[in-house]
């Protein structure tokens, strides 16, 4: 892979794949519960990106209405949670980090909703903490 390629990810069965066309500036450790239970883990990362640079290259995206506002977008298939989308922000789309072909790429520079954080979790403990998003608003 070259510096120059854009990065890609995909889904767990391979049924979908996606490109990021331009760059990856930052990634957030999400505590919300909502994120929790969607994606049965203790903590989602995810990375936020103007949606005009999200591009599915192969497959389609699923959506299932998490909120009033909020979308979670997943593969059909195999289920594998790729993203999230608000109209509180339509013109930018969260990433699962775990979804990129090369996320270790693109460490996390903050918690956010850190108030719902499980206490016995210690993960990057150096980081800022928010008790929202690091914007103060919903994802």
């Amino acid at each position: 892979m070259s510096e120059t390629e854009p990065p890609k990810g995909g889904c767990l069965c391979g049924a979908l794949r996606y490109r990021i066309d331009g760059p990856i500036d930052h990634a957030v450790h999400c505590h919300c519960t909502m994120c929790r239970r969607w994606s049965g883990a203790v903590a989602v990362t995810w990375f936020t990106v103007p949606l005009t640079q999200f591009d599915v290259t192969t497959g389609q995206l699923a959506a299932y209405k998490s909120s009033d506002h909020g979308e979670r977008r997943f593969c059909p298939t195999c289920a594998t949670q790729v993203a999230f989308w608000s109209s509180k922000r339509p013109d930018e789309i969260d990433i699962t980090i775990g979804t990129l072909d090369h996320p270790e790429k693109y460490p996390a520079n903050r918690h956010v909703f850190a108030a719902n954080r499980l206490p016995w979790l210690h993960l990057d403990e150096q980081l800022p903490g928010y008790e929202t998003t690091s914007s103060g608003t919903a994802p």
